[in-house]
């Protein structure tokens, strides 16, 4: 299967690397030149454009920064799309924006992925896809590289609507151990042994295992920016606001956001919340 990556960041980088390894041919393209040289690395080809990629792939993935540059790059290659060829959007964005780019298309799925890149590189992550069960059911192969479980939870658009959801759970609890950690450190508790302590008792979560030594060490090396997190918290927030639905613990946790983006913490790893405090 020939597939057309666009976007080849932190996430779209791991993508490539398990597409490449599950046999796929892979033509990838990214705006960045050192994103570019780095595909050959990964066994990949080198698009020369967004529309190149398009072109060569059976199946296009976009791994964007949000839902406006996937609209934007849609409006460059949807007359490329016939009912041969499926657009698989992997981006987090507004879900009202994936949904109407799923009427641009004849194929489309947002499928949406629980995961960092870390976890889509050690095939570690879900997908939560929105699209027809047609197209979904297309796309199992692509998804079981990097994803040993997807859901179809919906129409084009419910997958972003099912990404908030989850990313309002998992930032929360991020957000919850580093307040934990700091609150250790400031009342004379060895903050490493806070976190052994807590990973082996009923406090015990996923982020713990991804981000706990992140947060004791201060390594904020990125598996996933905080900015790009953060911009998924001012979106769950705008769809609250939509349905008329306060978010206390969110609207806190964007204030948190914000004061680790203010201490020069945008591009770090999303675990550096822990500088908020």
């Amino acid at each position: 299967m020939k597939v057309g990556l666009i976007g080849t960041g932190l996430l779209g980088a791991a993508l490539a690397e398990r597409f490449s390894g599950a046999g796929f041919e892979v033509w990838g393209f990214d705006t960045s030149p050192e994103r570019m040289t780095a595909l050959g690395a990964l066994g990949c080809h080198a698009a020369e454009s967004a529309r190149d990629a398009a072109v060569q792939g059976e199946l296009v993935v976009l791994c964007l920064p949000d839902s406006r540059v996937s609209s934007m790059v849609l409006g460059e290659i949807a007359d490329l799309f016939d009912a041969s060829k499926i657009l698989v959007d992997t981006t987090t964005g507004e879900p009202a924006e994936m949904e109407a780019m799923g009427r641009r298309v004849p194929r489309y799925v947002d499928a949406t992925i629980a995961g960092s890149s870390g976890q889509v590189r050690n095939r570690e992550a879900v997908v939560m896809a929105g699209g027809s069960a047609r197209d979904v059911e297309a796309c199992q192969t692509l998804f079981e590289s990097f994803a040993p479980r997807n859901f179809h939870v919906g129409g084009c658009g419910a997958g972003a609507r099912m990404k908030l959801v989850v990313n309002l759970v998992l930032g929360l609890n991020r957000a919850a151990l580093a307040e934990g950690l700091a609150f250790a450190r400031e009342t004379g508790v060895d903050m490493a042994l806070a976190l052994e302590v807590l990973r082996s008792g009923p406090a015990h979560s996923v982020a713990m295992d991804r981000k706990g030594a992140k947060m004791v060490n201060r390594d904020w090396t990125p598996e996933a920016r905080l900015r790009q997190h953060h911009k998924d918290v001012r979106l769950i927030l705008a769809e609250a606001a939509r349905a008329g639905l306060n978010l206390p613990l969110s609207t806190t946790h964007d204030n948190l956001l914000s004061k680790a983006e203010e201490l020069g913490f945008a591009d770090s790893d999303n675990s550096a919340v822990f500088e908020a405090w």
